[in-house]
């Protein structure tokens, strides 16, 4: 099995994976890698694109095989909000980094997006769904793959990134 250099960050969209990403493989010293983009780059379109054109099931295909086959080390990876619902592609990322839940109350979810049509937003029951349901449908995925939970609400992502930064060095 592969040394868990990684650290994986899973949470809805709007929890900060990306931007903390960044920040915390900068303090760390490690490499970062978005799957968002890695998916884009591979199609070649937009998250929206890509599910207008495949449709979510398609789409979570792409999802899958892109992140079952991220082959790094030392490096932060942001994953898409959607990875939970990927059994094979998450069974990949816990053997090969700690994943890390930013848990961020619906509330402040609400505060942080925008259109959830505009940022590619996985919706399995159609385009419908309210982010109370998304919301709803994920937390329990979430929290099944998590290694360590963190608690964002009302911190800013140099709180938040220390908060995890400290609960990193305590494994």
């Amino acid at each position: 099995m592969a040394k868990k250099s990684n650290i994986v960050l899973i949470g809805m969209p709007g929890a900060g994976k990306s931007t903390l990403g960044v920040v915390l493989a900068k303090i760390l010293g490690m490499d970062f890698v978005d799957g968002d983009i890695l998916i884009q780059n591979q199609v070649g379109n937009t998250l929206q694109k890509i599910i207008d054109a495949q449709g979510v099931d398609g789409f979570l295909q792409v999802e899958n095989d892109v992140l079952a086959a991220v082959d790094v080390q030392n490096t932060v990876i942001s994953t898409g909000g959607s990875a939970i619902y990927s059994d094979e592609a998450m069974r990949h990322l816990t053997e090969i980094g700690t994943v890390v839940y930013l848990d961020v109350s619906l509330e402040e979810l609400r505060s942080r997006l925008g259109s959830l049509h505009e940022r590619g937003v996985v919706m399995r029951k159609g385009v419908s769904m309210s982010l109370d349901e998304i919301f709803e449908e994920r937390g329990p995925l979430y929290r099944k793959y998590a290694e360590v939970t963190l608690q964002t609400d009302g911190l800013t992502v140099r709180e938040a990134t220390r908060k995890l930064v400290d609960a990193l060095s305590v494994m």
